[in-house]
């Protein structure tokens, strides 16, 4: 037993390598995640967008790459991107891997984000679409206006998935070399622990990943809840309570 505290729970260590988890992890991380999550939200609604469209030119582009990227490993894509293509990108990046480890986890982030979106857009009742045609709007009004923003409210819990999910996949970019200063929070306690021979500072690192992740999960979990259940609010005139429920914009 004192062998695996030692080993895993080494307070000498956990304390040596929290600062940098920190100040430089923790940020990198975020970056990473964050900057993914918002370019993979971009183009999974475009990629969604031409999955639904009627026009075969947009519609197999779009399912051959949702199935490209979903059906490579991870780790492969990043690589392949990151190393492969990295000479193409010298020009725009030169030698900084940073930007080229945020562009495979977009490309990865959209090809699962364009399937929620599609589902979610899926999901709406067709006769919302037949009325927003009979008030006269065109097919791209009614979408943009009426149909997509209630597809993206009903998977908004699968969207914070996503981003925790990106999360815990910005551990795979250290594959490609990044500085000191551009370290994400699993790189800096694998150095350490290579440097001490002990694991504790990976340990200090999955709670950090715990501080995240499992409030975003709880969150998940709390928007669900609420599409699910809904919401009172009070009528406009004759103060009689109203069960609004949230999924589908329908009220009783």
């Amino acid at each position: 037993m004192d062998q695996f505290l030692d080993t895993f729970l080494n307070w000498q260590y956990l304390w040596q390598v929290f600062p940098d988890l920190l100040k430089t992890g923790l940020a990198n991380t975020l970056i990473l995640a964050g900057a993914s999550a918002i370019i993979g939200t971009v183009l999974g609604m475009v990629l969604a967008v031409m999955g639904l469209s009627t026009k075969v030119w947009l519609r197999w582009p779009a399912r051959v790459y949702t199935d490209i990227f979903r059906g490579l490993p991870a780790i492969l894509t990043i690589l392949v991107i990151g190393q492969g293509l990295g000479t193409l990108a010298r020009p725009l990046v030169g030698t900084n891997p940073y930007p080229l480890g945020i562009t495979a986890l977009s490309l990865i982030a959209a090809a699962y984000i364009g399937e929620i979106f599609r589902a979610g857009i899926q999901s709406v009742d067709k006769g919302q679409m037949e009325a927003s045609r009979a008030l006269g709007m065109t097919y791209t009004k009614a979408m943009v206006l009426v149909v997509i923003p209630q597809g993206v409210r009903r998977v908004l819990p699968a969207l914070v998935n996503q981003f925790i999910a990106l999360v815990k996949d910005s551990t795979l970019v250290y594959f490609l070399g990044f500085i000191t200063s551009q370290r994400e929070l699993f790189r800096i306690g694998q150095d350490l622990a290579a440097n001490t021979g002990n694991l504790s500072p990976l340990v200090a690192a999955g709670f950090v990943y715990l501080v995240i992740t499992v409030p975003l999960t709880h969150l998940v979990n709390y928007i669900d809840k609420r599409l699910q259940t809904g919401r009172k609010v009070r009528a406009g005139d004759g103060g009689d309570l109203q069960l609004v429920t949230s999924g589908t914009g329908m009220s009783r």
